[in-house]
């Protein structure tokens, strides 16, 4: 008998044991600005990169639960495919960025309409209405890092750089759901 019980114990145990996996902990970055690193300035997004905010855009609207056409989408779909995907409100786009470095931080303009600040290795929970993320920002070597971790799990990792002796910026924007890549864009600026 006991032989016997033994497997389903062992089932049970492991069922439980995986219910209570404990959420991703986000590690803080560098507070330190590295020598000679300024993302100051007017940055104009290079018309071979103008289709990465379409893609963005795209992938914002599946994360938030696909285009439903005339209400024929049943509410348990929608409500699933957005788990996990509500980090994408955090997500800022634009074609035109002004970038602004002080000593403690960096506030990026978007298209002139949307501003972010940042203070270098933050690590705090930051809200859009009633969703709630955890953030940490900060450098890592000469690039500057944002992750944004859902309270679902969904992660959305965003990395600017400079390039070309600082004339360009380049900007990666990697959002992650479910555990896996949902977009993965490389954008690319010009100094103006």
């Amino acid at each position: 008998m006991t032989n016997r019980l033994f497997p389903i114990l062992l089932m049970a145990l492991l069922a439980l044991s995986s219910g209570c996996a404990t959420r991703e902990e986000l590690i803080a970055k560098s507070a330190i600005v590295p020598a000679g690193v300024d993302l100051s300035g007017r940055w104009q997004l290079r018309v071979e990169s103008e289709d990465t905010v379409r893609r963005i855009g795209e992938a914002e609207v599946e994360a938030a639960g696909g285009r439903a056409s005339a209400g024929l989408v049943k509410e348990k779909k929608r409500r699933r495919s957005s788990d996990g995907a509500l980090v994408h409100v955090f997500l800022e786009v634009g074609t035109s960025l002004k970038l602004t470095q002080t000593e403690h931080g960096l506030f990026i303009s978007f298209d002139r309409s949307i501003v972010e600040e940042y203070r270098f290795g933050e690590k705090r929970v930051v809200n859009v209405g009633p969703i709630v993320a955890d953030r940490v920002s900060g450098w890592e070597g000469t690039n500057y890092i944002i992750e944004t971790l859902g309270e679902k799990g969904g992660k959305l990792i965003e990395t600017y750089v400079l390039a070309d002796g600082g004339s360009s910026l380049i900007r990666t924007v990697t959002l992650y759901r479910d555990g896996e890549i949902q977009i993965d864009i490389e954008q690319v600026f010009d100094r103006v």
